[in-house]
């Protein structure tokens, strides 16, 4: 049992964006952006989460998305990339994140998080609270300038 006696078990959160070209720049920025979003609509902490699984169409190999993950700070946490399957006229240029976490909060308190085109995966699940962009961005390159400067010694 944990807090409020809820169980801690573990919980997937999904999220996917598009990139306009197979760059490493837009990869990296797209990525470090949806994770971010998920990090922060759903309170996660790194200490708790099992794994994340990142995955792009096969159009996209200009860089691994979980470089991303590593550059916000979540060095030990076990990451992995890989292709999505190749169906024709599926959506292209989209990476997806998978990251499994301990919590104790229910399915149905999980945001999962679509941008771009890849709303069209989940429009379901599309509808965001609001985001402060400006200050999500402002806490992404306060973590891409931590990684820097613990990269350089």
């Amino acid at each position: 049992m944990s807090d409020q006696g809820r169980i801690l078990v573990c919980r997937g959160v999904r999220g996917a964006t598009t990139v306009e070209a197979n760059d490493r720049e837009q990869i990296l920025a797209a990525t470090r952006q949806l994770l971010a979003l998920m990090i922060r609509l759903n309170g996660i902490r790194k200490e708790d989460v099992a794994c994340a699984f990142f995955t792009t169409t096969v159009d996209l190999n200009a860089e691994f998305p979980a470089l991303a993950a590593r550059q916000l700070g979540w060095l030990e946490v076990p990451l992995l990339c890989g292709h999505e399957m190749s169906v024709p006229g599926a959506l292209d240029r989209c990476i997806r994140i998978l990251v499994q976490w301990n919590t104790t909060k229910r399915q149905d308190e999980i945001t999962h998080v679509y941008l771009g085109r890849a709303v069209s995966l989940r429009p379901d699940l599309s509808q965001l609270p609001p985001v402060d962009w400006e200050e999500l961005e402002r806490w992404i390159q306060a973590q891409l300038e931590k990684y820097r400067r613990d990269q350089t010694g």
